[in-house]
């Protein structure tokens, strides 16, 4: 019958490609409990934990994505419409669990398209699995997936399976995946435009010039009318640029180009780039052009003033690791056996299986110096659930109504993100990282702060915001207090100040 034939379509699974999908899982479980781990400890913050997950509560609840965390819509602040793919989740049972393993799922299978596309270049896959094991172990993608949430981690996946099928010819699949990854955010044109012009020189014209075209008019889509409408400007993140903009930027490399290579190799910028291609052992420098798909992308980083793009620690970098390990597979597959004549005789000198052994040394030594990898070197914080700052914090939050008004310590905001309304303590009777700009640095939001109702701070208030806290204590009254935390409730009969 029908399901006869069905199942006699179906080959078992190779020994590699088994070894694959234990290595996914293992990642997807390990980092995932990390996680959680470092979570539950009070490892997270509003940024960037709190404030996603309280945006996708909010469109679970059918209500608009107001992350009052950080005073704006929660598209506005990226247009990382990927989200919506997990608010479901939230329908069955609300957590961080769905951030943290989704996080860890996505990043996990972006080894997948590096494996289907090496076995085929390769010939072989177990070779193959050296390419998916350089992935995996690249410092940038361990340390994505410790880093709070960032929707960042579904380009590991994405744009993966992108390249992959630009180099397969797998059109339909091309498709799918260049529209997931420009719904995880307005810049992912920064990869994907560079992958048109690759396929429009290497594959087909066509399909190449309507990837470029497209994702750039996704881009000003995305930017200029979704942006703009919900916080005023299409883009946060123009003081990133250096020079005082694009203007600058523009004059300061036609008229004062020294300058620009000054900046561009200060602050361990090179060092950055040294860090992200040393995994590959510069293999990709064989035949470099898939590789450079990941080009612009780096070299926005290292252009940037803002620091943390240009650390291999942070999730920018991720986004980078698909066309440099795709590419270096790519080269290598080029490689050929070289006859070469030693004192007379002709040897026959394995060129590509050399290549692959110096990529699984420069993987592992590179894994060993800079990811976070439990046999490396680098110093990990693992999160003990149970330490006191978590422990008498969680005393605490049972007195606080599900529904009511907070504002918090920015440790605990994670802990609080299920509701209407949650602040990140000066913030609302100080803005402090608040809202779409910062014309309302400093002020106090008058509505929003009589509508707080509680308020939970460490005990030793940081020196910063003590003048805060005195401003507005008197309206507050200590309903609880341990070694680590106290918690305020309003006093209604004494108006807050000013």
């Amino acid at each position: 019958g029908t399901t006869g034939r069905w199942w006699r379509r179906v080959t078992p699974p190779t020994a590699p490609q088994v070894f694959l999908a234990g290595a996914v899982l293992i990642w997807t479980w390990y980092f995932t409990v990390r996680s959680l781990n470092i979570h539950h400890a009070l490892g997270t913050a509003t940024y960037d934990s709190a404030l996603y997950d309280q945006g996708m509560w909010l469109l679970s609840q059918f209500d608009a994505p107001f992350v009052t965390l950080m005073g704006r819509n929660l598209f506005g602040d990226h247009t990382s419409f990927v989200l919506l793919f997990l608010v479901p989740l939230y329908w069955i049972a609300p957590g961080a669990w769905i951030m943290f393993t989704a996080q860890s799922a996505a990043i996990a299978a972006g080894a997948i398209p590096v494996f289907l596309y090496a076995r085929r270049r390769l010939g072989s896959e177990w070779w193959a699995l050296i390419g998916a094991g350089t992935y995996l172990l690249h410092p940038a993608v361990g340390w994505t997936n410790l880093e709070n949430f960032h929707p960042d981690a579904f380009l590991g996946v994405f744009v993966g399976f992108a390249i992959y099928a630009a180099l397969e010819r797998k059109w339909r699949l091309y498709a799918v995946f260049v529209v997931l990854s420009l719904l995880v955010k307005e810049d992912v044109s920064l990869v994907i435009v560079p992958l048109g012009i690759w396929v429009a020189l290497r594959r087909d014209r066509r399909i190449g010039l309507l990837t470029v075209f497209g994702s750039l008019a996704f881009m000003a889509v995305a930017m200029f009318v979704v942006m703009r409408s919900l916080i005023g400007v299409p883009t946060r993140n123009t003081w990133r640029i250096p020079f005082g903009g694009v203007r600058g930027l523009v004059d300061t490399a036609v008229t004062n180009p020294s300058q620009l290579v000054e900046h561009l190799r200060s602050d361990d910028r090179p060092w950055y780039l040294v860090q992200m291609t040393a995994p590959f052992a510069w293999l990709f420098a064989r035949l470099p052009d898939v590789a450079l798909i990941s080009g612009l992308v780096m070299f926005t980083n290292i252009l940037s003033t803002f620091w943390y793009q240009y650390q291999i620690d942070y999730h920018y970098s991720l986004i980078a690791v698909p066309a440099l390990a795709i590419g270096t597979v790519y080269a290598v597959g080029a490689m050929r056996t070289h006859a070469v004549r030693v004192r007379g005789r002709s040897l026959r000198v394995p060129t590509r299986q050399l290549a692959l052994v110096a990529l699984a040394v420069a993987t592992l030594s590179t894994a060993y110096l800079w990811a976070p990898m439990p046999w490396g070197r680098t110093a990990m914080y693992y999160g003990d659930t149970e330490n006191v700052y978590a422990e008498s914090a969680r005393e605490l939050f049972e007195l606080i109504p599900d529904d009511a008004v907070v504002s918090a310590n920015y440790r605990l905001t994670p802990h609080l993100a299920y509701r209407q309304e949650i602040y990140q303590f000066p913030v609302p009777f100080r803005v402090l990282l608040y809202g779409p700009d910062t014309s309302m640095e400093g002020e106090r939001l008058a509505d929003r702060s009589e509508r707080v109702e509680f308020v939970m701070l460490p005990v030793q208030l940081d020196n910063n915001l003590v003048a805060d806290w005195l401003v507005v204590e008197d309206a507050f009254d200590e309903i609880a207090r341990n070694e680590i935390w106290v918690l305020y409730q309003r006093d209604r009969s004494v108006p807050l100040p000013g």
